[in-house]
């Protein structure tokens, strides 16, 4: 099975499962008053080893300073879908051209407790693009490996106190790079899709 043979097959692995089964902030993004739409790119690889692209953002950044994350953002009025607001933050961001992107399809959308509804969009890219990072959005341009990512024993659970209550989430290590929240959350939905084929 080629790599986009599996990535197609992970898209609609997860049509009969059901929603428990998903990493998401359910239950606390129910309290949430506002609700924005959102998208990023899960950029893979097209190599011998592939890869996940990702970034860091700058500790200057107002919001999650420092953090690990896909390209991407909230969905623009000038946005078509979910998918125009992917490949536009990700040319913004990295540099990364839409030509080069084949889009396999949108992943389990995921809900914050800040109040975003992202929307995974899962990709193929070349490998070896010359990605440059936007200073004002992006420290550091980096891909972890698909296969370290993907499994299960390098998805720690960490548990910390918020607003009063403890709060689980995922966290993973490549490097120097710590992955968590959100973005480790949306990796680990793509690795159980990904573990539904058997």
């Amino acid at each position: 099975m080629t790599l986009h043979d599996r990535l197609h097959a992970a898209r609609d692995a997860g049509l009969a499962r059901t929603v428990d089964v998903i990493a998401h902030d359910g239950p606390l993004f129910s309290q949430v008053a506002t609700r924005t739409p959102a998208a990023v790119l899960m950029a893979v690889t097209d190599t011998a080893e592939p890869g996940l692209i990702l970034t860091q953002r700058p500790q200057s950044m107002r919001k999650h300073p420092g953090q690990v994350a896909f390209p991407g953002g909230r969905v623009d009025p000038e946005d078509v879908d979910v998918f125009a607001a992917a490949l536009r933050e990700a040319e913004e961001e990295v540099a990364l051209p839409r030509s080069a992107v084949t889009i396999i399809g949108p992943m389990d959308l995921y809900r914050t407790v800040t109040g975003y509804e992202i929307t995974p969009v899962l990709a193929v890219v070349p490998g070896g693009l010359d990605l440059v990072a936007n200073a004002d959005e992006v420290e550091t341009i980096f891909e972890a490996p698909l296969s370290f990512l993907l499994d299960p024993a390098n998805h720690l659970i960490r548990t910390l106190e918020w607003q009063g209550e403890p709060r689980s989430y995922y966290e993973m290590h490549w490097g120097e790079h710590r992955i968590w929240g959100a973005t480790a959350a949306m990796i680990v939905n793509l690795s159980r899709r990904l573990s539904w084929l058997g």
